[in-house]
């Protein structure tokens, strides 16, 4: 009797609805789940007749319990609900066998009798329940079969002892143990191998608290799925993702081939290569060319999960046929992707033609992989193919399927596109490089006024190039006009721009003409071109700043249009940024412009330069123009190391804009290198002329110059007297060359003709032009200057 009263408490304990009746059908005994499910506590039930529960009739439910042992039977509630339950009766007997009480246990319906328990055992997935030490308790069929024993030999284990010690392991038995010291449900993913196989899976795991009736934690439960399906289809939407920031960072082809290769391994192959068309790695149009005898194709950029890429058998920048039948060629000449294995005939074909392909695997020790070539076609052009490979093992057996094709198509597709634009401006911006490098001064003949260094650094832009430059053009008379200027914008527009503008100062400093009416002409050229240039915008913007040097003198002129000033070192070191009236920006019109005069000694160097060099985001022109002039204080040495020395000091290590700068110090011809003469216009002085002139040459030791600078002496001293006037003025210039000058009060330039047989005059600036190098005028002060320049003798 007492053996049963204990199991009665053991089995209420655990929750179950029992009650005991005695032979009178009086209730004796009334458990706690007896209460839940009726309502009724055993104070209110004990001593009363067991058949006031029951709702219907009392005497034949009692008849089939005593006859079958369980009966469904209709319970009345407390609140006065009915609730069907199956019973089931038991009687406890005395010690000589009578029978003295009935236990009567509520249970689920007859069909549904250990349902919960088959649930567990047959689930489809894994679960089990542990203690809260982490000891096994429970598992049911499939856990076995994960685990790869049965449940016996895991029941009351810790679970480390029954598992490797690595890292997702780990996290599992931190997570139990997160579930009994918070009692709140967690669930934990993990990426590993189960006991009983090699092959990496997903798992997820639902992990809950399992509690007693009277709320306290003696367990946890859970249920683990092979989620592996679903995390690859993450990873590659995750990929995806990755690759919309990862793909064409730059626009570099090399650059954009590389961040494919590093993308895809380790995550969707072991070994990824990028092959392009020669023509595309040049910016050129993709040309395949003949293909019978294979396609030929440059390594753009590999990689793999082994350091060294030990599976490339092509080295990076090389070229390679590719005969084909091979997956490669496959799938540039089709435009499809080619999935293949070895075993399959035609890759282990070209693997065998290919001794360095053999080797490497032999190396690697990859007997099996699996391989896809996938075309890389944007806006319907092929340039060029990623081979994707996989080497199959026990733990990773899984060649590559469908999924893996459309990713490949997808990743590729994306990066088709960067390496299409990345050619494209490769060969905008190599044709606007050589179009304005072109347009830009490589030396400079024939002039010995100024000494000079530059630098032109184009913008790391999108457009790549500019409108900014600067020019050293020779000019009469040993002078030198130095300019530089800058077109507003970027790209080949500009750069054409600049250099139709840099044609224009070229063919008017030709004409010599002053600073001011230099830009002066200049502008109306530039409203000339914004008006007809046929793109609808109406404008074109740029700065220009000129200067003229005269070594003779040591003058230098400037005029500007809208540009930033020059700034002028001295010899003793001292560094003065010029006043030059800026004047408006070219284009604007209807506004003058004005020269500014100042004396450089001789060894003055003049920094022209664009506002790309001392403005920037974070520095306004004022502050960069201080810098400058702190980067040029002192004594500067030689101009080439000073240009670096200014660039270093005041720009970043990318430039927003472009910048040109011209730095020039001035020579001076000494006093005996130049001979002057204030002439009347009296026609007898032509004979004295000749005579000074021979004198002047003869102190020179350039008797071999005589006959010629005679002859250019009478001529344009002639043209003077009789179509100039006074007062006229003869300069003889030693330098480089030697050079005949004469002025008169006319500003009516001479010009070439052709004389008749008949005619007594016209021959004179022919005869010039004939005997001399050059010859030419230019207007000076209220006059004219012609000259005409002709070469030393061999022996000077």
């Amino acid at each position: 009797m007492v053996t049963k009263a204990s199991g009665a408490s053991r089995a209420a304990t655990a929750g179950d609805a029992m009650a005991v009746v005695d032979t009178r059908g009086l209730v004796a005994g009334w458990s706690e789940g007896a209460r839940r499910l009726t309502g009724y506590s055993a104070d209110e039930v004990t001593g009363r007749p067991a058949a006031d529960l029951v709702d219907g009739d009392p005497a034949a439910v009692w008849r089939a319990l005593v006859t079958h042992g369980e009966a469904v039977v209709d319970l009345r509630h407390r609140d006065g609900r009915r609730h069907m339950v199956a019973v089931r009766i038991c009687a406890v007997r005395g010690t000589e066998g009578e029978r003295r009480r009935f236990v009567l246990q509520a249970a689920p319906d007859p069909t549904e009798w250990g349902l919960g328990e088959l649930a567990f055992t047959q689930a489809s997935m894994s679960m089990s329940v542990f203690d809260t030490g982490q000891r096994y308790l429970r598992m049911n069929d499939w856990a076995c079969k994960v685990m790869g024993r049965p449940e016996e030999e895991f029941r009351h284990r810790y679970f480390p002892d029954t598992v490797e010690d690595v890292e997702p392991h780990q996290g599992f038995l931190r997570h139990l143990e997160l579930v009994v010291e918070t009692g709140q449900p967690v669930r934990y993913e993990s990426w590993t191998r189960s006991p009983s196989g090699h092959r990496m899976h997903a798992w997820t795991s639902e992990m809950w608290p399992v509690r007693a009736p009277s709320g306290e934690l003696i367990g946890t439960a859970l249920a683990a799925f092979d989620s592996s399906e679903q995390f690859a289809a993450r990873q590659r939407l995750a990929l995806l993702n990755e690759a919309a920031g990862s793909i064409g960072t730059k626009l570099d082809v090399v650059q954009t081939a590389r961040e494919l290769a590093e993308l895809i391994v380790p995550r969707l192959a072991d070994f990824a290569s990028v092959d392009l068309l020669e023509s595309v790695l040049q910016g050129e149009e993709p040309e395949m060319g003949p293909v019978e005898d294979g396609v030929r194709l440059c390594r753009a950029a590999h990689h793999s999960g082994t350091p060294g890429a030990p599976e490339a058998a092509i080295a990076l920048g090389a070229a390679d046929v590719y005969p084909p039948f091979s997956p490669p060629a496959r799938a540039l000449l089709s435009g499809e992707p080619v999935l293949t294995r070895t075993g399959e005939h035609q890759l282990d074909s070209w693997f065998a033609e290919h001794g360095a392909r053999s080797a490497r695997l032999r190396e690697a020790e990859a007997p099996d992989l699996s391989l896809m070539a996938v075309p890389l076609v944007a806006r319907g052009t092929t340039l060029g193919v990623a081979v994707l490979v996989r080497i199959l093992t026990p733990e990773h057996p899984d060649a590559f399927d469908q999924e893996d094709v459309s990713l490949a198509e997808e990743l590729s597709s994306r990066a088709a596109v960067c390496v299409d634009n990345a050619r494209r401006y490769t060969r905008e911006r190599s044709t606007a490089l050589a179009l304005q490098r072109s347009l830009l001064p490589k030396t400079v003949a024939g002039q010995a006024a100024v000494e000079f260094a530059s630098r032109y650094l184009p913008a790391l832009s999108q457009a790549g190039v500019g409108g900014d430059w600067f020019d050293v053009i020779p000019l009469s008379g040993t002078r030198v006009a130095l300019v530089v200027g800058d077109v507003v914008g970027h790209g080949i527009h500009a750069s054409v721009t600049m250099g139709r503008l840099r044609t224009a100062v070229w063919a008017l400093a030709d004409v010599d003409l002053p600073p001011d009416e230099l830009l002066t002409h200049l502008d109306d050229l530039v409203e000339h071109l914004a008006a007809g240039d046929g793109t609808g915008e109406g404008e074109i913007g740029a700065t220009c700043l000129y200067a003229v040097y005269d070594p003779v003198d040591r003058s230098c002129s400037i005029a500007s249009a809208g540009h930033v000033p020059p700034v002028v070192v001295r010899p003793d070191g001292s560094v003065q940024v010029v006043e030059v009236a800026a004047g408006p920006m070219l284009g604007v019109g209807g506004l003058p412009f004005e020269t500014t005069e100042l004396q450089l000694p001789e060894g003055s160097v003049l920094a022209l330069y664009t506002d790309g060099l001392v403005e920037a985001r974070d520095r306004d022109v004022d502050t960069g123009t201080a810098a400058l002039c702190a980067a040029l204080g002192g004594s500067v040495g030689g101009l080439e190391r000073a240009c670096d020395t200014v660039l270093k000091a005041l720009l970043p290590e990318v430039p927003a804009d472009d910048v040109a700068l011209l730095l020039a110090r001035t020579r001076a011809l000494d006093a005996e290198q130049v001979a002057v003469w204030n002439l009347t216009d009296e026609p007898a002085l032509v004979a004295g002329a000749r005579r000074l002139a021979t004198d002047q040459l003869n102190r020179w030791g350039l008797e071999e110059a005589v006959f010629v600078t005679e002859l250019v002496v009478s001529e344009l001293v002639t043209n003077a007297i009789r179509y100039g006037g006074a007062p006229i003025q003869l300069r003889l210039i030693r330098d480089r060359t030697l050079i005949c000058e004469v002025s008169d009060a006319s500003s009516t330039s001479p010009h070439l003709r052709r004389a008749r047989s008949f005619d007594e005059g016209g021959r004179g600036l022919l005869l010039v032009a004939q005997l001399t190098d050059r010859w030419g005028s230019r207007p000076s002060g209220a006059g004219k200057t012609i000259w005409a320049e002709q070469a030393l003798p061999p022996s000077l």
